[in-house]
């Protein structure tokens, strides 16, 4: 199963390459083509050019005459009480722009010392942590070298008292 499975996977990668050969190469291989045949045709036949009485397209000034000098920026220019409101408009939306982003600032700001207080919490904690285990690390380390003493000693006195033993006839196992 696993023979035919391998087979079936190689046939595909074979398939799959030969595609993309052709995807990549078809493309100039087409161009040349056609313009061998294009160089051919030339030779061969001649067209009249054609004659076309299509009217001119349709200008903006012709459909709606209106629609060209449409400006807002000169409506009012005359008018000193509109250009005066205008203007306050202007800075009042300029105000009002600056106190947002003025508000964004502050939002950012108040975001991001509330990311370092909780950062500077969580280092605090780690390194209490890391205080423990190090401590604990210290401990363990020196229960562990009072049990290999207290080993050492006995080892001693079980070879004292073996040495003793076989003095007086033990043979031991």
């Amino acid at each position: 199963m696993s023979r035919r499975s391998g087979s079936c996977v190689r046939c595909c990668l074979v398939i799959f390459a030969v595609v993309s050969a052709l995807c990549v190469s078809g493309p100039a291989w087409y161009w040349r083509l056609k313009k061998a045949m294009a160089s051919g045709d030339k030779v061969s036949s001649s067209c009249a050019p054609c004659i076309c009485d299509c009217p001119p397209p349709l200008s903006l000034l012709k459909i709606a005459p209106g629609l060209v000098n449409l400006s807002v920026t000169g409506c009012g220019g005359d008018d000193p009480d509109l250009r005066r409101e205008m203007e306050k408009q202007f800075v009042d939306l300029l105000t009002e722009e600056l106190k947002l982003q003025e508000a964004v600032a502050a939002e950012h700001g108040r975001h991001m010392n509330i990311t370092f207080l909780e950062a500077k919490r969580v280092a605090s904690q780690y390194q209490r942590e890391a205080e423990k285990c190090n401590s604990a690390t210290e401990t363990c380390e020196e229960a562990r070298e009072r049990a290999e003493a207290l080993l050492i000693k006995e080892r001693k006195v079980t070879s004292l008292w073996e040495r003793r033993a076989r003095r007086l006839g033990w043979e031991g196992e």
